[in-house]
C-alpha cells in the first residue's frame, strides 16, 4: 500500500487561495458583464446580491469586477517590481561579494545609504519626483527591492566563494564572471527564489499603501489601496465597499507569505 503524502495545511490554503484569485481574475476579464469603469448612477451602493456579488460603489460600479481588476494590477506591480529588484540586486550583490575590497566597500555604502531611508518615505519621494502611474509605481517599488536582494546575494556569495569548487575553478583560470554565472549563481539560486516569494507580499502591500495615499495607481483604474481610500467614509452605510478590497489584500498577502514560508522551511531542511 502506497504511503500517503501529507500536505501542509498552510501551504494548501496559500496555494488554493492564490490559485482561485488568479482564476477569478482571468474569468472576470473574459466573462464579466460589467466594465471596470462603467458607471450606473441609478444603482449606487447596492448591497451584495446575485447580480453584484460584492455590491456596488458610490458610482454604481460593480465592486467584484473592480476588485478582480485591482488584483490583476497588484500582481502585475508586485511581480514586475520583484523582477527588477531581483535582477539588479542579485548582480550587484554577487559582484560585490565576489570582488571584495574597494568595489565591495563602495557598492555596500551606496546600498546602506538607500536603506537608511524608511521604505515608504523613499517611495513617496520617488513618486513625487517622477510622478504616479502604473509604470512609475513598478519602477519605484523595484528600486526599493534592490537593496534587500543586493545584501542577500552578497551574503550568500561570500559563503560560496570560499568553497572548494569555487577555488578550484579559479585555480584553473576561470574568469570572475564565469565563476559567478556557472558556479556561484546556481548554488544560491534556490535561496534567491525563496527570498523572492517572501518579498512579493511586501511589494503588493507597498503598492496598496501608495495607492491608498493617492500616489500609486490612478483613477479610473482600480487598486485595492485606492478602493479602500474611497470606501472609508462610507464604512458605516456601505461596509461591503471597504470590506472586500481589504479582505483581498489580507488574504493575498497571507497566502503568498504561507507559500514563501513553506518554501523556506523545505529548502532549509534540505540544506
Amino acid at each position: 500500500m502506497k504511503k500517503l503524502v501529507k500536505i501542509d495545511k498552510k501551504l494548501l490554503f496559500g496555494i488554493s487561495f492564490f490559485g482561485v484569485l488568479v482564476l477569478a481574475i482571468i474569468l472576470t476579464k473574459i466573462f464579466s458583464p460589467y466594465g471596470v469603469t462603467s458607471i450606473d448612477v441609478n444603482n449606487k451602493f447596492a448591497e451584495p446580491s446575485f447580480f453584484h456579488l460584492f455590491g456596488t460603489d458610490k458610482f454604481g460600479r460593480d465592486i467584484f469586477t473592480r476588485v478582480m481588476e485591482g488584483g490583476q494590477i497588484a500582481l502585475l506591480v508586485g511581480i514586475s517590481s520583484i523582477c527588477i529588484g531581483l535582477s539588479v540586486g542579485s548582480i550587484l550583490g554577487m559582484y560585490s561579494g565576489y570582488s571584495g575590497g574597494y568595489v565591495d566597500e563602495v557598492i555596500m555604502r551606496i546600498i546602506d545609504a538607500f536603506m537608511s531611508f524608511p521604505g515608504i518615505l523613499f517611495a513617496l519621494m520617488m513618486i513625487t519626483a517622477f510622478g504616479s502611474g502604473t509604470f512609475n509605481t513598478i519602477l519605484v517599488i523595484g528600486i526599493m527591492n534592490i537593496p534587500h536582494f543586493t545584501r542577500f546575494a552578497r551574503g550568500e556569495t561570500l559563503k560560496e566563494k570560499e568553497k572548494n569548487y569555487t577555488l578550484s575553478a579559479k585555480t584553473r583560470g576561470a574568469s570572475d564572471w564565469w565563476i559567478l554565472c556557472h558556479y556561484i549563481f546556481p548554488n544560491i539560486r534556490g535561496k534567491l527564489i525563496v527570498s523572492t516569494a517572501l518579498s512579493l507580499g511586501v511589494s503588493i502591500l507597498t503598492e496598496a499603501s501608495l495607492s491608498y495615499l493617492g500616489l500609486g495607481i490612478q483613477a479610473p483604474y482600480p487598486s485595492w489601496g485606492s478602493m479602500l481610500r474611497e470606501a472609508q467614509i462610507y464604512f458605516l452605510t456601505a461596509p461591503w465597499y471597504a470590506i472586500f478590497p481589504g479582505l483581498f489584500i489580507t488574504l493575498t498577502i497571507c497566502s503568498i507569505n504561507l507559500i514563501g514560508e513553506y518554501a523556506r522551511e523545505k529548502y532549509n531542511s534540505k540544506g
